[in-house]
């Protein structure tokens, strides 16, 4: 094919050049997306840009918890059924999902919403740990989890907090060592994610 029929249809090379941003998306997979949409009809590709815009519209932060919701609080703050001594911290809102998925907890979330990492320029300010002490104030809190990520960040991030919490007098564990340090909670298998929930340890 001539490159420069490529290279003179600018909307083909904007929306390969945005999908390329996607994280996992690297150039090829942006140009076969971009080229499937092409080949699809109008229909799917409004349904797509529908569902991008309804998701930036529709899409708030919980509150009390800061994960992603529809509706304040989320479903997970405004369950009767949850274990409000209980507050698993976590990065991201995909953690959540990661981490509901083995069905073995029964407590709140608090999301950071990233990790202290002074090389990337995210200090304490940067993250929800204010928001996360405000929460521990009233003294009906026993046990906080903290589920960061096992890598350098994540670490750092558990130790800083453990700091501020213990002499609060409430339960500091940390997620068992079953998941291998540098990889991200959202892509634990729900086996190892268990056995890290179940054998988790004072911090």
């Amino acid at each position: 094919m001539d490159q420069n029929v490529l290279h003179n249809a600018d909307a083909i090379d904007n929306l390969i050049q945005e999908f390329n941003k996607l994280p996992g998306i690297g150039p090829k997979s942006a140009q076969r997306i971009v080229f499937y949409l092409l080949r699809a009809g109008d229909e799917q590709s409004k349904l797509l840009a529908e569902a991008i815009l309804s998701l930036k519209q529709k899409i708030t932060l919980c509150s009390t918890c800061f994960n992603v919701t529809e509706t304040d609080p989320c479903a997970l703050c405004r369950s009767d059924r949850r274990d409000r001594s209980q507050i698993c911290i976590v990065e991201q809102p995909q953690d959540i999902l990661a981490i509901e998925h083995t069905g073995i907890y029964e407590g709140m979330y608090h999301v950071l919403h990233g990790a202290i990492s002074p090389t990337e320029g995210v200090g304490t300010e940067d993250i929800r740990i204010k928001e996360l002490m405000n929460r521990l104030k009233d003294g009906s809190v026993r046990e906080v989890i903290l589920a960061t990520n096992p890598n350098l960040e994540g670490e750092q991030t558990a130790m800083y907090l453990s700091r501020l919490i213990s002499p609060l007098g409430i339960r500091v564990t940390r997620l068992a060592r079953g998941l291998p340090f540098g990889t991200e909670l959202e892509y634990a298998d729900d086996v190892t994610l268990t056995r890290a929930i179940e054998g988790r340890q004072e911090f």
